[in-house]
């Protein structure tokens, strides 16, 4: 039966859309994949997301499953995000071997990731209860880190930060008991702000126009007083698709699998350099070529997903789910940006691999108390960053979560869920050469990232 609620469904999706803009940002994720769409998903550790059908915010990782639910569906779930990662047992030094000291206004080894709040909202629409119409807005990509000014490593990485967001409208349909199809249209949009140091000195030094102009031919200037500081700001939109089916062999077994399309972004924007702290005259590095704000250019290939998993139920107060998960990192083998000026273009090897997550999970509903749920989770997440290609930008590794949750029906239309996370997070070797692509004037870098991520969900979903 068609209902008259749709545009409230939809308002609800829409009006946390600033939000998603302002806070989808994330650090040390597997890659730079934001997982925490669900807070319900998060306290099985994601190990039942492709086979859920709990609430519609199961939809994110298997359109499929909006058969499952009867009537109009809306939803808001926020994951804070606390990551902690230091750099430890640093070193660096220039491709000319002269040692980088970290600068006056380095305080210590602090920790480079920043608290972040990743909301997602979402409304479905039945139609009648073969065919269903949602809407999702999520963050599923993002990162921020930020290395302190000053420290050794501050040519390869300052401020790392990339915001998204999805808009995913999508349609479900049951083809015939047990089997259901999904798809949906994906807009996603990319922000993104890389800063870092540049070793204006050495750049100098080792261009004989330069050299002779600015130091008369002496020694290599002092980096710590000759640095330069680059920003390069771009943004741009992307467009995928995303499909799912939802088989149900028997009663108390259902199947999953899904895919989420690979995005490809041409960001563009401007490169932006500050010449003020180098000590050297800015019209003498731009004579030669060197440091010019310009427009700027980079693209990037958000990879695709393929998920397979399988919810079973033992009794009708318990359940076990797992699931399996590939990515396809393997597209993303260098940032290059592109300088519209004619500068040299920037480029940083990354060579990452594809990457598997592995899941496994539990559902408890006592029949004593019918409005509450709990859950439990374990899951190893794969890092896809070769250990040769480790920037400070992405120090990731591989992750280990432990995961708990609980549900919770006040009224009969409305269900709140609380998830908690703890990820331990292998430590993450840095051992970057000069000589490498891209390295010549960032220099040498070795040493290693030590980091755990905690993460609180909250999630309210009402049904009318």
């Amino acid at each position: 039966m068609k209902t008259t609620n749709t545009g409230r469904t939809l308002a609800c999706a829409l009006v946390a859309l600033p939000a998603l803009v302002l806070s989808a940002q994330h650090a040390l994720a597997a890659g730079f994949a934001i997982k925490e769409q669900s807070g319900s998903a998060l306290g099985n550790a994601f190990a039942g997301s492709v086979t859920g059908v709990d609430d519609i915010t199961y939809s994110f990782y298997n359109p499929a499953m909006m058969t499952y639910l009867s009537g109009n569906h809306a939803a808001l779930s926020n994951s804070y995000i606390i990551p902690n990662a230091k750099f430890k047992d640093g070193s660096a030094s220039t491709i000319t071997t002269a040692p980088i000291n970290t600068t006056s206004s380095f305080k210590g080894n602090d920790d480079i990731g920043r608290d972040a709040l990743v909301p997602a909202v979402y409304g479905m629409w039945s139609y009648d209860e073969n065919l269903k119409f949602g809407l999702s807005i999520t963050a599923p990509f993002g990162l921020l880190t930020d290395n302190p000014d000053g420290w050794e490593g501050r040519y390869h990485a300052l401020k790392s930060d990339l915001k998204t967001f999805d808009i995913n409208p999508a349609v479900a349909y049951r083809i015939m008991p047990g089997l259901s199809i999904g798809a949906g249209f994906r807009a996603l949009y990319a922000d993104a702000e890389l800063s870092n140091a540049v070793d204006a000195g050495s750049i100098c030094f080792l261009d004989a126009t330069c050299n002779a102009t600015a130091t008369g031919g002496g020694s290599p200037p002092q980096q710590a007083q000759q640095d330069a500081r680059a920003k390069l700001q771009a943004d741009d939109w992307g467009f995928g698709f995303n499909v799912g089916i939802m088989y149900a062999p028997i009663d108390k077994l259902r199947l999953g699998v899904a895919y989420r399309s690979s995005v490809d972004l041409d960001v563009d924007g401007d490169a932006k350099f500050d010449h003020s702290q180098s000590g050297l005259s800015g019209a003498v590095l731009q004579a030669g070529g060197f440091l010019n704000d310009t427009d700027a250019s980079a693209s990037v290939d958000l990879p695709d997903s393929v998920a397979f998993g399988a919810n079973y139920d033992i009794t009708d107060e318990w359940a076990v789910m797992g699931q399996v998960e590939w990515w396809n990192w393997s597209k993303f083998d260098e940032l290059r940006v592109e300088f519209d000026d004619g500068q040299p273009d920037n480029v940083t090897e990354e060579n990452w691999n594809d990457s598997w997550f592995f899941g496994l999970g539990t559902t408890y509903k006592p029949k004593a108390v019918d409005s509450l749920v709990l859950r439990l989770g374990v899951a190893f997440d794969e890092s896809p960053i070769p250990d040769k290609t480790r920037t400070p930008r992405i120090p990731g590794n591989d992750r280990t979560w432990i995961a708990a949750g609980v549900g919770y029906s006040p009224l009969p239309w409305l269900t709140v869920d609380f998830g908690y996370t703890h990820i331990f997070v292998k430590d993450a070797d840095i051992d970057l050469s000069a000589a490498d692509e891209g390295n010549t004037f960032r220099g040498n870098l070795s040493g290693k990232y030590e980091a755990h991520i905690d993460i609180i969900a909250f999630q309210a979903t009402a049904r009318f």
